[in-house]
């Protein structure tokens, strides 16, 4: 059997297989579909300072090879996370990931020191790419100053492994991957959603609450290998692709590309099981090959 573990940074994984965050709830959710343990780790749902309705209904749409949502990162605040949330993940062994957002450099510093507290939980991936949001979110993740002053405000308050979310809605992500490893960032991830709309022609209007929302599944996957193999050569540090995955062939091509490790999100609406079968899939693939780990073959597409 090859070996699947893989390194972020200071954050070890027993797989390269993630949760993409707001597609797997806390994880606790899919505790009956999948042993939680046995992921390389789970990202929780967006997580913010202060509690957050998100986006009136309706808020997601389905979309040829893909989705459409809006939810606007919905949750009880970090306080609650801590006091309620982070005490039932303990016992289940998995490798929890918190993501964080916020609407200004303050407000994600101060939600990734309460993380920070937390023993049980070794990394936050810095969420500033999100475009369903009306204050901060992509804001920031679309200019490299954007970008550097989160960055700057979250690494001095947090101590730990941190993985910072990229938007694809950009010119040129490769400088915006570099301006946050300058910054202190220990690692990125790719893609994040692609602006979208819907259009409801019975009732000649937009079918999203606030009009355009995320685009993710495997619509946008060509997009994001795309993006991985660029930011990949311009950085030097890990990179984790998403977008799109719903195989272990697509898994395996995010790999090739320069990926450390990968998240899987919107197939798991589709199947709650796909991030184990994924596992089992890219442990087949490298037994097939001949190759040793699964490290041998991350970043092969020159």
């Amino acid at each position: 059997m090859a070996k699947l573990d893989v390194n972020i940074g200071a954050l070890h994984l027993k797989n390269p297989v993630m949760t993409a965050s707001g597609t797997f709830g806390y994880g606790l959710e899919f505790e009956d579909f999948v042993p939680l343990n046995e992921l390389g780790g789970i990202i929780v749902k967006g997580t913010t300072l202060h509690p957050r309705e998100g986006n009136d209904y309706p808020r997601m749409a389905e979309t040829a090879s893909g989705m459409l949502n809006c939810v606007g990162l919905q949750n009880k605040g970090v306080d609650y996370f801590c006091e309620h949330i982070y005490p039932q993940l303990l016992p289940t062994g998995g490798t929890y990931i918190v993501n964080v957002s916020g609407s200004s450099p303050d407000d994600y510093a101060e939600c990734a020191a309460r993380i920070d507290a937390l023993d049980g939980i070794p990394a936050i991936e810095l969420n500033i790419s999100c475009p369903n949001v009306k204050d901060g979110g992509m804001a920031f993740g679309v200019t490299c100053q954007g970008a550097e002053s989160v960055v700057r405000a979250v690494r001095e308050r947090y101590h730990k492994t941190l993985i910072v979310k990229l938007s694809p809605n950009v010119t040129d992500i490769s400088e915006i991957a570099r301006a946050v490893e300058a910054s202190g960032a220990d690692a990125v991830s790719l893609i994040n959603t692609l602006m979208g709309m819907a259009v409801d022609i019975e009732k000649r209007r937009r079918v999203l609450s606030i009009g355009t929302g995320g685009l993710s599944g495997p619509a946008v996957k060509p997009v994001a290998l795309r993006m991985v193999w660029q930011v990949a050569r311009a950085v030097q540090i890990p990179v984790i692709g998403l977008g799109g995955i719903m195989t272990a062939e697509d898994a395996l091509e995010f790999m090739m590309c320069g990926a450390s490790a990968i998240e899987i999100g919107t197939a798991n609406f589709i199947d709650p099981a796909v991030t184990i079968r994924v596992r089992d899939g890219i442990n087949e693939w490298l037994d097939r090959h001949g190759v040793a780990a699964v490290q041998d073959i991350v970043g092969v597409i020159s």
